[in-house]
């Protein structure tokens, strides 16, 4: 042992691991591979979804946080609280049309629809064939494909604030029963019953302005009285700067329940 003033031993202490070899690198490895499987699986599960699944994945990572609807900024399912315009009425037609192009069966119907940019909005007019294609012959009860057609433009179109009008027309060939029942009630009927599937679909009371029945007074080829097209029923979404529907005489309203 030394004096009172030895230096103290110094003490190094040396440690040894194999952290540098067995680090968490292949922890990140494996969460990467995890990953992939499950991005697999979900695009798997997409594949095998029906349609609605599909769209309604393809709409939330088309507007995530919903601001799109929010702001009105966005198309997607005619977007809640778009105010269609004079300016923005085309972007409604094409929204329109690309919809019904996904229905069932279109092409078997897309010859007897019409959608028009008029000077009170856009008209949606369904027109019939000789067989009754949207609503059966002689009554107001609709057909499968017209049911359809019309909840797909109720579903378009009841979160916008703008006025529906729904109109029912006819050919001119009386309608024959002994029991007073007359174009101007089939008419009316049928204007009717298409707007009860608005409403199924989402469609407001008040979103909806008029229901009218014009029987044979407004053909569409008056040089063809009896064509069929002219057995017709439209929905046209007005602009929101137009002044309300007048409203009807007493013939028109007597006619309109």
């Amino acid at each position: 042992m030394g004096g009172p003033d030895s230096t103290p031993p110094i003490i190094i202490k040396r440690q040894i691991g194999h952290g540098r070899h067995h680090g968490g690198a292949w922890k990140v490895a494996y969460a990467d591979f995890v990953t992939a499987m499950m991005a697999l699986f979900i695009v798997l599960w997409l594949l095998s979804s029906d349609e609605k699944v599909k769209k309604a994945i393809g709409g939330y990572f088309q507007d995530p946080t919903g601001s799109g609807k929010m702001a009105g900024s966005t198309m997607a399912g005619i977007s809640e609280g778009i105010s269609i315009d004079r300016d923005n009425m085309d972007k409604l037609k094409e929204k329109l049309e690309q919809a019904m192009k996904e229905l069932p069966k279109f092409d078997q119907i897309k010859k007897n629809v019409q959608v028009t940019v008029t000077p009170e909005g856009l008209r949606v007019e369904l027109s019939e064939n000789e067989g009754g294609m949207f609503f059966e012959s002689g009554n107001a009860k609709p057909t499968t494909q017209g049911t359809e057609l019309i909840r797909m433009l109720g579903e378009q179109l009841r979160a916008m604030p703008n006025k529906l009008l729904v109109e029912g027309y006819t050919d001119a060939k009386p309608y024959a029963s002994d029991a007073g029942y007359t174009n101007w009630e089939l008419s009316a009927d049928r204007a009717n019953r298409a707007r009860r599937i608005l409403q199924e679909a989402g469609v407001a009371g008040e979103q909806v302005a008029q229901v009218r029945g014009f029987a044979d007074h407004r053909l569409k080829i008056p040089a063809k009285p009896l064509d069929p097209s002219n057995r017709r029923v439209s929905v046209l979404v007005q602009y929101r700067d137009l002044p309300a529907p007048a409203q009807p005489g007493p013939v028109a309203a007597a006619k309109g329940h």
